[in-house]
């Protein structure tokens, strides 16, 4: 590091710089010294400990949030240490695996808001089953659950799942996946729509019809939790009773589940705040009404 005046104390000795303040600051994080839901000490007590203006530690405090490891950066308070997220860690983990937690943690909150974009609703729907265990047993205690859900239209040609030899309507592929499609979120309607009359619980499921085939799936938790995952393409074979279907298919339940929180900095807000966007523009622009029929 070059030194120059700006770093150097009137006393002669070297001032700490940002950058080195939020390493220590960090290795402190990372060995235990200061553990997940603690309070750091005030900005002025940092500036003392370190020997600096309050203003070098606001920028050393900022970085660590933009690294996910503070939240509640403000100047009303000292932040606390970013508590690791309900999944136990803050590496990416598959999507069957990773959403039920996430789910169930925003369950707590008294109004509960889904929006999901995905290729069926067979994960959202399977890891729902958590939060709605945690309702009939009485650990969260939502007042109004609303879930808007975006699925491929019945009526384009998917880039996926789809035969090897290609296909239209007709395509045995083609028919499985909607099967599929309008038999899973009939569940996921029933199951959340049930909790309307067992615990008197404001439900609102709708679903539209996205014009193209998603490459990703997107879950947006109460607008304040983004939940990424793409969809791997694969090629394999499935035997529907009648004979083997060379498909090119996802397997979206394994894919790696992202999750980007408006607490852990600015870029997770950016990408929280962006993917509500663009969830918002399909739903009220290009996307149509969808039916799932029985």
């Amino acid at each position: 590091m070059v030194v120059t005046q700006e770093n150097v104390a009137v006393n002669g000795s070297r001032r700490l710089s940002p950058q080195e303040i939020a390493d220590t600051l960090r290795d402190r994080i990372r060995s235990g010294d200061l553990k997940a839901g603690d309070r750091l000490p005030t900005q002025a007590e940092l500036a003392e400990e370190f020997g600096v203006e309050r203003g070098t530690v606001r920028q050393a405090l900022r970085a660590l949030q933009e690294d996910g490891l503070l939240s509640n950066v403000s100047k009303g308070s000292p932040p606390r240490i970013a508590v690791p997220s309900a999944t136990g860690s803050s590496e990416p983990q598959p999507t069957m695996v990773g959403l039920a937690p996430r789910l169930t943690a925003a369950f707590a909150d008294r109004h509960v808001r889904i929006d999901a974009a995905c290729l069926t609703a067979e994960t959202l729907m399977l890891a729902l089953s958590e939060p709605v265990r945690a309702i009939h047993e009485g650990r969260v205690h939502p007042e109004s659950i609303s879930a808007r859900i975006l699925l491929p239209s019945r009526d384009i040609n998917l880039a996926f799942p789809i035969s090897v030899e290609g296909g239209g309507d007709d395509d045995p592929v083609h028919q499985r996946w909607l099967a599929q499609r309008n038999a899973q979120g009939q569940v996921l309607q029933h199951n959340l729509r049930s909790l309307r009359a067992s615990h008197g619980i404001d439900v609102r499921v709708t679903f539209r019809a996205l014009p193209f085939t998603p490459p990703v799936k997107l879950y947006l938790l109460n607008g304040r939790e983004a939940l990424m995952a793409y969809y791997l393409v694969t090629r394999r074979a499935e035997d529907d009773g009648t004979g083997p279907l060379d498909m090119y298919d996802v397997l979206g339940a394994e894919s790696l589940l992202f999750s980007f929180d408006r607490e852990a900095g600015r870029r997770d807000v950016a990408f929280v705040e962006q993917s509500q966007m663009w969830f918002n523009a399909l739903w009220e622009t290009i996307t149509t009404d969808l039916t799932l029929f029985e």
